[in-house]
């Protein structure tokens, strides 16, 4: 027979966690520690979290998903990129969501006939948003066209004194042939309009037409012109040459040099258009009595 030891020390009975004291009974789950979030969180439902149905790792790329910012890939080749997962247990893991509606994967066809998978992550599955989804879309009403914004005034270009046909017609064509040096300034029939007079006044003041093509061609910027029309008016208003001198009026012709005449008073020779008396003869009347 075995010895007795009554000194031994008693072993604990093996209590249920009922019968735990309860301030011992809280250290056999588990404690949080939470510091409430301010910053870069995300709100996902205990739904999903603790879904009796869903594996760990259904859930865990749930939340993943439902985590990423508006037009994150999250396709299968990405997926498995991403997490140590293989496509087959990601492409599994998929399913599930699609299956319990966190998931929506819809193959559409965009405009240039390339079929790509449109998914939809649903936070609650079944909630009024998924249907409004899902419901076809009225075609939206088409807003009243708007009024085209007013058309910019040109700046105002120098006055002919005198504006002549034939002086606008000479200005028309070289602000026509202002395209074929630089394709930019292309002008509209409005705005050759409004600049002809300006150039006719530099015709008026004595510039050849080439050197008024070679003042408004000159040094153009390199960038697009938005209104070339506007710069041409610019240019013909603050580089307007003066007016050409004022040319000294012209001599008076000479008298005409009349013929020799002998007088017939004194028989003197004189210069006269005709025969006659010279013009001491015509002032001494005693000579005209002789």
């Amino acid at each position: 027979m075995a010895a007795q030891h009554p000194n031994a020390p008693v072993p604990a009975p093996s209590g249920t966690p009922a019968e735990e004291p309860p301030h011992e009974r809280s250290f056999a789950g588990v404690v949080h520690d939470n510091v409430r979030h301010t910053e870069n969180f995300t709100v996902i439902g205990n739904h999903l979290l603790q879904h009796k149905e869903l594996s760990l790792l259904a859930i865990g790329l749930g939340c993943y998903i439902q985590s990423v910012r508006q037009g994150t890939s999250v396709g299968i080749k990405t997926l498995a990129a991403r997490f140590p997962e293989g496509p087959t247990r990601i492409a599994a893991a998929l399913r599930e969501l699609e299956e319990h509606g966190y998931l929506q994967r819809t193959p559409v066809r965009t405009s240039t006939g390339r079929i790509v998978t449109r998914t939809v992550s649903c936070n609650r599955p079944g909630h009024s948003g998924g249907a409004r989804e899902a419901a076809p879309r009225r075609p939206a009403r088409r807003a009243a066209p708007e009024k085209p914004a007013p058309r910019k005034r040109l700046p105002a270009v120098p006055q002919p004194s005198y504006p002549a046909p034939a002086l606008l017609q000479a200005a028309l064509d070289v602000l026509t042939g202002l395209r074929r040096r630089d394709p930019r300034l292309l002008l509209s029939a409005t705005d050759a309009e409004h600049l002809a007079p300006g150039v006719a006044a530099w015709l008026e003041r004595e510039v050849t037409p080439t050197a008024v093509r070679h003042a408004l061609t000159e040094n153009l910027p390199c960038e697009p012109l938005i209104r070339p029309a506007a710069l041409l008016a610019h240019r013909l208003a603050a580089q307007l040459p003066p007016p050409p001198p004022l040319r000294p009026p012209a001599s008076p012709a000479p008298a005409p040099r009349h013929p020799l005449q002998t007088c017939d008073g004194c028989d003197r020779a004189f210069r006269a258009p005709a025969p006659g008396r010279c013009r001491d003869c015509r002032a001494d009347p005693s000579a005209a009595g002789a």
